[in-house]
C-alpha cells in the first residue's frame, strides 16, 4: 500500500510544463491524418499525443458513423492493447501476495491442456504453446453466437498445445482468456471491475467500458472492406469473445493517461512496470522481444514499448517512448488498410524525428538512390562504384537489375534500415526499398568518407 501510495502522488506531482507542438507540427499532424484517412478510405481517428510526460494533443478526425462525428469523448474498441491492462492486473495480484507469476495454471485450472508445464508468466508473454482461438482478421462463424470465458477455454485451452511452453513465441488470444480467468478467481471479481478500482479510477480514466457494451448510435461503428471494394459498416461480434485479450474500450486520452503513468512510473510499484516491459526468454535463452501485455523495441532509434490492437472493424496503436516521455495513441474505426500504424509512425517522425544523417551517410544515401534508379532504367554511372563493384556489374547483371525492377515502378520509400557499421575498411549501410505490394532489401557496402565509392549493390527480397 505504501509503494502504491507513493507511486500515485509521484504521478499528481508530474511536472507541470511541457514542450508543446508548434502550429507547424500540428498543421503536420494534420495533413498526415487526413490524407491517411481519404486515402485508405477508414473513417475517423482519435489521436492523443504526449511530451514530456504530458498530453499536448487529443484530437478528432472524421466520422464515427453514418450518423455521428468523431469526436475525443468518443470510446474506441482498443483490442489488444488491453492485454497490458490484463498482465499488470496479475502483477498487482501477485504483489498482493494472491499469486505467482511463476504458479502453474494447473494451480487454478488443471484441466487446460499444459496446465502442469504452463506458468501464468509464459500465458501473458505467448510463450504457452497453447492454440489461438482468434488467429483470423475476420470474424468467423461461432463469433455470431454469445460466448463466456469457459466456452473459449473448452474449445480451444484443451486442443494439444503446438509446441512445449517456452520453445516458441506465438501470439495467443486463449493464453489471456485463461489469464482473465486466473485474475477473477484469485481477486473474487470481474476483471474490468479490479482494473476500474486498481487503475481507472485512480488515473481518471474515465471512458472506459466493456467492448460489448460500446456499441449502439452513441458509439463508433466498425467498418470494413472486401478487397478494395467500398467501406462497409461490418458486424460486431456477439457479447464475450474478446474478453481478458481485447475487451477494453476508451478514448485516446484515457489511453494517453495510462502511458503516462507508466513514463512516470506511477499508480503501481515501478518493478511492476520494469518486469512489464523485460523482453521474455526462450527456454533456448532467446530474447522473444515482447514483455507482458506489450512488445520491446525501437523506432527512430528511440526505447519503444508498443503495441497494436484489433478488434472487429477497429484497428489501434500505442506507441511509448518512455526515455523521451513521449506517447503517441491512434484509435481508428476501420479494421482494412493500416491507417493506425501509418499515422502512428508519421506523428513519431514529427515529435521524435530520426537523428540527422551525417555528411558521409547522407552523400551514401544519395549515391544508393541515384544508382538504384540508374539500375531502373539500364544504365549505370559507373564513376561512382569501386573496381570491385564495376567488376560485378557486367551488361547480364544490368540488364537482370532492369528487367526485375522497372516493373515495379517508382517506389513508395527507400531509406536506411539499422546503422551504419564498419567492415573491411567499408561502411556497411542496408536500405529498404518499399513499394505498394512489395518490399526490397538492398546492402550496400562503401568507402568512407563523403565521396566514398560503392563497393557492393545487392538487392534482395524483403519480409
Amino acid at each position: 500500500m505504501f509503494k502504491s501510495a507513493l507511486a500515485l502522488l509521484a504521478f499528481v506531482a508530474a511536472p507541470a510544463f511541457a514542450q508543446p507542438l508548434t502550429p507547424g507540427d500540428i498543421s503536420r499532424i494534420d495533413e498526415l491524418v487526413t490524407s491517411t484517412l481519404k486515402e485508405t478510405g477508414v473513417p475517423s481517428a482519435e489521436i492523443a499525443i504526449v511530451r514530456d510526460g504530458q498530453i499536448v494533443l487529443n484530437k478528432a478526425y472524421g466520422k464515427a458513423s453514418d450518423t455521428l462525428d468523431s469526436r475525443t469523448d468518443l470510446p474506441y474498441q482498443i483490442a489488444s492493447n488491453s492485454k497490458q491492462f490484463t498482465a499488470m492486473a496479475l502483477l498487482l495480484l501477485e504483489d498482493e501476495g494472491k499469486l505467482d507469476l511463476d504458479d502453474k495454471v494447473a494451480k487454478y485450472f488443471p484441466d487446460i491442456s499444459g496446465a502442469e508445464k504452463i506458468s501464468i508468466r509464459q500465458l501473458l508473454s505467448h510463450t504457452s504453446g497453447l492454440s489461438d482461438f482468434w488467429p483470423q482478421d475476420y470474424s468467423f462463424e461461432a463469433m455470431s453466437r454469445p460466448t463466456k470465458p469457459q466456452g473459449i477455454v473448452d474449445r480451444w485451452g484443451k486442443q494439444p498445445l503446438d509446441f512445449e511452453p517456452g520453445d516458441q513465441w506465438q501470439y495467443s488470444n486463449t493464453g489471456y482468456v485463461v489469464a482473465g480467468m486466473i485474475a477473477e478467481k484469485v481477486s473474487g471479481e470481474p476483471l474490468v471491475k479490479f482494473l476500474k478500482r486498481k487503475i481507472f479510477v485512480p488515473l481518471h480514466m474515465t471512458s472506459v467500458i466493456d467492448q460489448d457494451d460500446a456499441n449502439g448510435p452513441k458509439f463508433p461503428v466498425g467498418y470494413g472492406r472486401y478487397a478494395l471494394g467500398p467501406v462497409r459498416a461490418v458486424t460486431p461480434p456477439a457479447r464475450g469473445w474478446l474478453y481478458a485479450a481485447g475487451e477494453l474500450s476508451m478514448t485516446a486520452e484515457d489511453l494517453a493517461r495510462w502511458d503516462i503513468a507508466r513514463i512516470n512510473r506511477a499508480l503501481v510499484p515501478a518493478d511492476d512496470w520494469a518486469e512489464q516491459e523485460t523482453s521474455v526468454k526462450l527456454n533456448d535463452g532467446s530474447s522473444t522481444g515482447y514483455g507482458l501485455g506489450v512488445s520491446i523495441g525501437q523506432r527512430n532509434g528511440h526505447k519503444a514499448i508498443a503495441h497494436t490492437g484489433e478488434a472487429v472493424g477497429f484497428l489501434s496503436a500505442n506507441y511509448v517512448y518512455p526515455d523521451d516521455k513521449a506517447a503517441v495513441v491512434v484509435l481508428t474505426n476501420s479494421w482494412s488498410g493500416a491507417a493506425y500504424t501509418r499515422i502512428a509512425r508519421g506523428i513519431t517522425n514529427v515529435i521524435l524525428p530520426p537523428a540527422p544523417q551525417d555528411a558521409a551517410q547522407a552523400a551514401a544515401a544519395t549515391n544508393a538512390r541515384t544508382v538504384f534508379d540508374q539500375l531502373r532504367a539500364g544504365k549505370l554511372d559507373r564513376s561512382l562504384l569501386t573496381k570491385n563493384a564495376n567488376y560485378y556489374f557486367t551488361p547480364q547483371a544490368i540488364a537482370d537489375f532492369q528487367s526485375s525492377l522497372a516493373p515495379l515502378g517508382e517506389p513508395v520509400s527507400f531509406v536506411p534500415s539499422g546503422k551504419p557499421v564498419l567492415r573491411g575498411g567499408f561502411v556497411i549501410q542496408g536500405y529498404t526499398v518499399k513499394y505498394p505490394a512489395k518490399t526490397l532489401d538492398l546492402s550496400t557496402f562503401y568507402e568512407p568518407g563523403t565521396n566514398g565509392r560503392i563497393e557492393q549493390f545487392l538487392i534482395s527480397e524483403g519480409e
